[in-house]
């Protein structure tokens, strides 16, 4: 059986402010080892939250930085193909497959009303006619029975208006 000391001066003062008691460091030391556990814990699972959220967000960036690299591919090719089909040969034989000519020597008209320049005509076409696709079939038409239906060769036929003065 221990004595305690006899405190003096500003430790006996001191020792004055706590209430008497032998178990008063153990019952002080519970709470804190529990709370200091439970932070730890705490900070563990916070981490590992954080590192499945980093994660995710990881292999979502992955996904757009190939969709993103498969756009920009299909975006070049497009323009690829825009720019092949304006060229001007494309463009020319394209124009002549619709039966399109080039067209004879212009003529201007000056702001009082002149003509100037001889205008001629645009060259017949050495080529027979080739209709678009969209001139040869004709749209479904509902026959009455007393109507005829036109046939194939008239569907193919252009429909021309004459232009006055020509």
């Amino acid at each position: 059986m221990s004595r305690k000391p006899e405190l003096k001066g500003r430790a006996a003062r001191l020792a004055k402010l706590f209430p008497p008691g032998t178990g008063r460091g153990q019952a002080a030391r519970a709470p804190f080892v529990l709370l200091v556990v439970v932070l730890l814990g705490g900070g563990l699972i916070g981490l590992l939250v954080l590192n499945s959220a980093l994660s995710e967000g990881s292999f979502q960036l992955d996904d757009l930085k190939e969709q993103t690299k498969e756009l920009t591919d299909e975006e070049q090719a497009l323009q690829r193909d825009i720019d092949a089909y304006s060229a001007p040969r494309a463009l020319e034989r394209r124009a002549r497959e619709l039966g399109m000519v080039p067209g004879g020597d212009p003529a201007f008209l000056a702001p009082d009303g002149t003509v100037k320049g001889s205008p001629s005509p645009a060259p017949t076409p050495a080529t027979p006619l080739v209709l678009a696709p969209e001139a040869l079939t004709a749209p479904p038409t509902t026959a009455s029975p007393g109507t005829e239906t036109p046939g194939p060769a008239a569907a193919a036929t252009p429909t021309s208006t004459p232009i006055p003065g020509r």
